[in-house]
Parts: C-alpha cells; sequence; structure tokens
C-alpha cells in the first residue's frame, strides 16, 4: 500500500493560521487584552458621558474620535512593542526563521491582529457614543470612522516594531508608556489642543498621532481645517520609515 501523498502547501493558509493563532495568544493575554480594550472604554465613559451630562454633545462626539486614536495607539505600540522585544529576546524569532513557513508572515499576522482589535475598540466606543452619549452620525460617518481606525493602527504598529527590535523585553512596557502616553496628550487626544499652552499646541504637528487624530475628527465635523491628504501622507511617510528601519534591524539579528 502506497504512504499517502502529503497535502500541498499553502501560502494562503500558512498566512491565515498564524494570524489566527497569534490574535487567540493575545487574546488569552490578559495583561494585553484587558488594558488596550477597556482603557479607551472607560476614559471615553468618564470624561466623553459622565462628565459631559450638561454639554451638548460636542465632547462625546470629539472623544469618540480622539479616544478610538488613543486606543488603536495602544493596540499598534504595545501589541508590537512589547511582544516582538519579549518574543526576540526569548529566541522565538530565530524559531520562527526555521520554520517553513512564508516570509513575511510573522509581520502580517500581527498586523492582521491589531486591524482586529483596533476594529473591536472602534466598535466599543460607537457603541458607548450612541446608547450613551447621545451622539449622532450619518451611517457613512460610522463606518468611515471605523474605516480610520483600523488603517489608523498601521503607523503605530510600525513604531513599536522599530521599539520592539531595539529594546529588550523586559525595558519594553516602560519605553512603549514613554512614547504612548506623552504622544496621546501632546496630540489633543484627552483634550482640545485650544485647551494647552500655545507653545505645546504648535508642536503638535510633529506627532503621527496628531494627523490621525485629525482624520477621525474630520469624519465627525470637528477637525481644525485643512486638506485631509497631508495627514494621510504624514502617517504613510511615518509607516514607511519605522517599517523600513525595524525590517533593517530584523535582518542583522
Amino acid at each position: 500500500m502506497s504512504a499517502m501523498a502529503p497535502p500541498a502547501f499553502s501560502p494562503w493558509r500558512a498566512y491565515a493560521l498564524e494570524a489566527r493563532y497569534e490574535f487567540l495568544r493575545l487574546l488569552r493575554t490578559p495583561s494585553f487584552v484587558l488594558p488596550v480594550l477597556s482603557f479607551p472604554a472607560l476614559f471615553y465613559l468618564l470624561f466623553g458621558i459622565l462628565l459631559n451630562r450638561s454639554g451638548n454633545g460636542d465632547a462625546a462626539r470629539y472623544l469618540l474620535a480622539t479616544y478610538g486614536v488613543f486606543g488603536v495607539m495602544g493596540v499598534g505600540l504595545f501589541g508590537f512593542g512589547v511582544s516582538v522585544a519579549m518574543e526576540r529576546e526569548r529566541g522565538l524569532l530565530t524559531f520562527k526563521r526555521a520554520l517553513p513557513m512564508p516570509r513575511g508572515a510573522y509581520l502580517l499576522a500581527k498586523m492582521a491582529m491589531a486591524a482586529i482589535f483596533a476594529a473591536l475598540i472602534s466598535i466599543l466606543l460607537s457603541l458607548l457614543a450612541v446608547t450613551l452619549g447621545g451622539v449622532s452620525l450619518q451611517p457613512w460617518q460610522w463606518l468611515v470612522l471605523l474605516v480610520v481606525d483600523v488603517i489608523g493602527v498601521l503607523p503605530f504598529c510600525a513604531v513599536g516594531l522599530f521599539i520592539g527590535t531595539h529594546v529588550g523585553g523586559q525595558g519594553s512596557p516602560a519605553v512603549v508608556n514613554l512614547v504612548y502616553l506623552p504622544m496621546s496628550f501632546l496630540s489633543g487626544l484627552w483634550l482640545p489642543l485650544a485647551m494647552l499652552p500655545a507653545w505645546l499646541s504648535a508642536a503638535a504637528s510633529v506627532w503621527p498621532s496628531y494627523h490621525l487624530a485629525q482624520v477621525a475628527l474630520k469624519v465627525v465635523g470637528m477637525d481644525a481645517g485643512g486638506a485631509i491628504g497631508g495627514h494621510v501622507a504624514v502617517l504613510a511617510a511615518v509607516s514607511a520609515l519605522f517599517l523600513a528601519l525595524a525590517w533593517r534591524r530584523l535582518a542583522r539579528a
């Protein structure tokens, strides 16, 4: 009796399996999934809804856009910055290079994971905005805001990957927080830039989070004005730059 032939190798199945197990791994990691999903929702519930009951709904609409950006930043920075650093330190990247899986499946799986978590955050904030915040948007606005959040996670995946390839596993959470929290504050994600000192608000445009926030605020009609193309170009440039720098580092490792 002849031996059964092994199943034909399918690169698409390899990509899908790597993405699936990466998502399940992080979904079963409470130290990642709980803060990433709960912090944006809790902050929005507190500052966007509970403390603005007497407002006209502008705060809830503004913070819906900016806390969405805050949430996807966390997914990209922690999902790449911390996990890549720890996996690199433990030798998992070396092990994966020895596996017969397509080149790039590791990074694409993490990007897919980040996109799924970004979508979950965006949907959760939207549900809170509709049910408790009294936010009313056109159907196309809800859809575009979801797309902005999902695609907008990519620049922060690139920045997180850069951090993860240069920092050790033990120090990566501290380094990510040193990037994540100041960038959020200085980009106007927690409160409008008009409430910050002039010299701080004038420097907001150096942060990629500011440009993503302006795109999201454009969707809800509360941006600072100007063409959206410039913000998109900056985000694309940040993604390309940090991905290239991180890829170069990975190639040397």
